[in-house]
């Protein structure tokens, strides 16, 4: 079995209430709320790994522990065999500049710079010459359709057209690794569907890691190659999309299925026989 890209070893998140010691720090600790319990998980080099759950279950939470943006309370997030939380912060900085790029459901542009220079903007922290990183950024808005854009503002362009930049942008320094966080959740159904089938065509191409946060099911089923379905701070269950749908942990997974057509993926043998045998 190869080994992990990313290791979660018992991750929990905990957050205090407005009554906790950050405002009153003479008093007994205020009641906590648990963003992440006790989370185990591998995911390897790439896969597009699928986050599901409701609003509320940890799922962006979660997203946000495997760089680091948001600390753990208590256990380790390995990546690539080191400990995120023994890094120094210029490691840390240094990690996330090389290895992994961030597309979120605010498309995040700078209204003030050209759709060339959004894309550029990572090459430019990194340092890269002008000429080169405008060549690469051009390079990369020929790759998602916009190359005909490329001196226009964010305000000039649709919302496809603006997360199209944004992904650009993220994968223009060459991530190993990509995380998304609702990325496409703000777009009409025609142009959701539009940006699922260009990240799946440059999935094929490049074959780096993707981390996806959605509460779509349907989305979730035809992008993923695993996916884990989270409640309360919980993992609930992780699997292929067929190992959910005909082998579901609980209710509560199999309500994720309801009115979603899972013909493409339903086994004529029982696999809840093979399941439980393992």
């Amino acid at each position: 079995m190869p080994q992990p890209l990313f290791e979660l070893r018992s991750i929990t998140k905990q957050y205090y209430s407005s009554g906790g010691k950050s405002f009153f720090p003479r008093r007994e600790k205020s009641a906590t709320v648990t963003a992440l319990q006790d989370i185990n998980l591998h995911i390897f080099a790439g896969e597009i790994f699928v986050i599901v759950g409701l609003s509320g279950s940890g799922k962006s939470t979660l997203l946000r522990t495997l760089n680091h943006l948001i600390p753990a309370s208590s256990g380790d997030v390995i990546f690539q065999g080191r400990t995120l939380a023994s890094l120094s912060d210029k490691a840390l900085i240094a990690l996330r500049r090389e290895h992994m790029g961030m597309v979120f459901q605010s498309f995040a542009l700078f209204d003030e710079r050209t759709v060339l220079d959004n894309v550029a903007f990572g090459l430019e922290v990194a340092g890269v010459p002008r000429e080169a990183r405008e060549s690469r950024a051009q390079a990369m808005l020929e790759k998602v359709g916009l190359g005909n854009v490329a001196d226009h503002y964010p305000h000039q362009l649709s919302g496809g057209m603006q997360q199209r930049v944004g992904l650009a942008r993220a994968l223009v320094v060459n991530p190993s690794v990509l995380l998304m966080d609702e990325a496409f959740s703000a777009l009409d159904p025609i142009i959701r569907r539009e940006m699922q089938s260009l990240l799946l065509m440059l999935q094929a191409e490049s074959q780096r890691t993707i981390v996806f946060v959605t509460h779509d099911m349907e989305e979730a089923l035809r992008l993923g190659s695993r996916i884990a379905i989270m409640e309360k701070g919980k993992l609930v269950q992780v699997g292929k999309p067929e190992m959910l749908i005909n082998a579901p942990a609980t209710p509560y997974v199999r309500r994720f299925f309801s009115g979603v057509d899972v013909s493409r993926w339903q086994m004529a043998e029982n696999y809840a026989d093979i399941w439980t045998t393992r």
